[in-house]
C-alpha cells in the first residue's frame, strides 16, 4: 500500500481559463482514496471553513497560493475525536504536483516515470527551462528562487503554515494545504500552533531552514535526471542548494527592512531591525499592529506605536535612531508610509476569528460570519469602516493555542 501522498484529495480535471493559464481542480475531503491509509479520505466541516477563510486571505496579501473554489457541507457526520458535520472544499491551483509526488516514484526507483514527471512539470509550469541547457537543474534554480521568495512573503506577514512536509511542499511553489496553519499573534520566533509538531519542528523561525530540506528532498530525486555522472549532478545540485540559504535569507531580510520603511537590508538597517525585534519578543507586542502602526510614527503620530511597549524609554531612543536611518536615505515621508501601508496588513485571519467563523458554522450551520470576515480579508491593507474587532488582537480568554491538521 503506497505510504505518500494526500489522503483526502481527489484531483477531478484541468481548466484553462481566457488567459490561457492552465489550473488543476481538487475535492478535498469527498472520501477514500489509494493513499488514505487507516482514514476515511473524508473531512470535516471544520478544515475546510479553515481553508477557504485563510487561502483567500493569502491571495489578497499577494501571497501565491492555491485558492478556494467553493465550499460545501455533505449533510454526512465524519468521525474524529467526536462526530463532526462532513465538508468538502473545492480547491484550485496551477497545479497539485508536490515535492511528494516526486518522492513517490523515487522511492519505488521508477526512473522512467519519475522523468515523465519532470518532464510533464517542465513543459507545463517551467517550460522557459526547457531553453536551457540543462532543463532540470534550470527548473529546480527556478523553484528554489520562488521558493525563497515565498518564506519571505510567509514570515513578512507573521504566517506560520505548521506542516511544512513535502507532501505539503508546491513544484508550483503555491501556499498549499492549509491544515494547522495560524497567523502569529505576539511575536516569539518560536511560536508553533500546529497540535501535533511537538517539538517546534515547523516554528516560525524554522521555516526558511525546512523549506530548504524539502528542496535537498527533490534534489535528490532529480539526481538521476540533472547528469548522468552521480558526482557531477551531486555538485551541481549542491551549489543550488548553497544559494538557496543564502537567498532565502537575503529575501526575508529584503522583506523585513521594507516592513519598517528602509530600502536596503545594509548592515545598519538589519541591525536595527533585529533590535526592535528583539523589544517585540520582550514585551510580546502583536506582530500585525506592531509593523502597521509604525507607519504613524513616520507621519509625527508615535502615541500608539509606543503603547505596545512597557519601558518607553528602550522604544523611544529606537525611534530616535530609525528617524535618522529613513532621513538619511533621503526618501519623501509620505512615499515611505504609503510603502509601509502596502505590506504591512491591518487586517490577517486571526487565529480567533477563524475559529469564531468554524464554530458558528460547525455548530449553528451559520456561515454569516465566516462571509464577511472574509470579505473584510479581501482588503487587508486598508483602513476599513468596521468594528474593531476585525483588527484587534485577541483577549486573554479568546487566545488560540493550538490548531488542527483535521484527518
Amino acid at each position: 500500500m503506497p505510504q505518500l501522498g494526500d489522503g483526502r484529495a481527489v484531483l477531478i480535471g484541468e481548466i484553462i481559463n481566457q488567459e490561457q493559464g492552465r489550473f488543476d481542480i481538487q475535492l478535498k475531503g469527498s472520501g477514500k482514496t489509494k493513499f488514505s491509509r487507516q482514514g476515511d479520505g473524508k473531512s470535516a466541516l471544520g478544515p475546510v471553513i479553515r481553508e477557504y477563510i485563510l487561502s483567500e486571505a493569502m491571495h489578497s496579501l499577494n501571497v501565491p497560493t492555491t485558492r478556494a473554489l467553493a465550499a460545501v457541507t455533505t449533510g454526512e457526520d465524519v468521525f474524529r475525536e467526536t462526530r463532526l458535520p462532513g465538508g468538502i472544499l473545492t480547491r484550485v491551483a496551477k497545479s497539485h504536483v508536490r515535492v511528494g509526488t516526486f518522492e513517490y516514484f523515487m522511492a519505488r526507483k521508477d526512473l522512467k516515470n519519475l522523468k515523465i514527471l519532470a518532464d510533464y512539470v517542465l513543459e507545463r509550469l517551467y517550460p522557459q527551462a526547457l531553453e536551457s541547457k540543462n532543463p532540470y537543474l534550470k527548473m529546480l534554480q527556478t523553484i528554489a528562487e520562488k521558493q525563497s521568495q515565498l518564506i519571505a512573503k510567509w514570515m513578512g506577514i507573521g504566517f506560520i503554515h505548521g506542516v511544512m512536509n513535502t507532501d505539503n511542499t508546491s513544484i508550483a511553489v503555491e501556499t498549499i494545504d492549509y491544515g494547522p496553519c495560524a497567523f502569529m499573534d505576539e511575536y516569539d520566533p518560536q511560536t508553533v500552533y500546529s497540535s501535533i509538531d511537538h517539538h517546534g519542528r515547523y516554528a516560525f523561525a524554522n521555516q526558511a531552514q525546512i523549506a530548504h530540506w524539502n528542496l535537498a528532498c527533490l534534489s535528490g530525486c532529480l539526481i538521476p535526471l540533472v547528469d548522468k555522472n552521480e558526482e557531477k549532478s551531486k555538485a551541481e545540485i549542491n551549489k543550488v542548494l548553497e544559494i538557496f540559504s543564502k537567498n532565502v535569507n537575503d529575501e526575508i531580510s529584503m522583506k523585513m527592512t521594507q516592513k519598517i520603511g528602509l530600502e536596503k537590508p545594509d548592515e545598519e538597517s538589519l541591525e536595527h531591525l533585529r533590535a526592535l525585534l528583539k523589544l517585540m519578543h520582550e514585551n510580546k507586542t502583536d506582530y500585525t499592529l506592531t509593523f502597521r502602526s509604525l507607519s504613524e510614527v513616520a507621519q509625527g503620530e508615535a502615541k500608539g506605536f509606543i503603547s505596545f511597549f512597557d519601558k518607553e524609554d528602550s522604544i523611544s531612543d529606537w525611534i530616535k535612531d530609525w528617524e535618522k536611518l529613513l532621513s538619511k536615505q533621503g526618501k519623501d515621508r509620505s512615499e515611505t508610509v504609503d510603502s509601509m501601508n502596502s505590506i504591512n496588513p491591518l487586517y490577517i485571519p486571526r487565529n480567533h476569528l477563524v475559529e469564531r467563523a468554524i464554530q458558528s458554522g460547525v455548530i449553528d450551520q451559520d456561515f454569516s460570519y465566516m462571509l464577511k470576515l472574509s470579505k473584510i480579508l479581501e482588503q487587508p491593507f486598508t483602513p476599513q469602516d468596521i468594528e474593531p474587532e476585525f483588527h484587534l488582537p485577541p483577549k486573554e480568554e479568546e487566545k488560540v493555542h493550538q490548531t488542527f491538521c483535521g484527518t
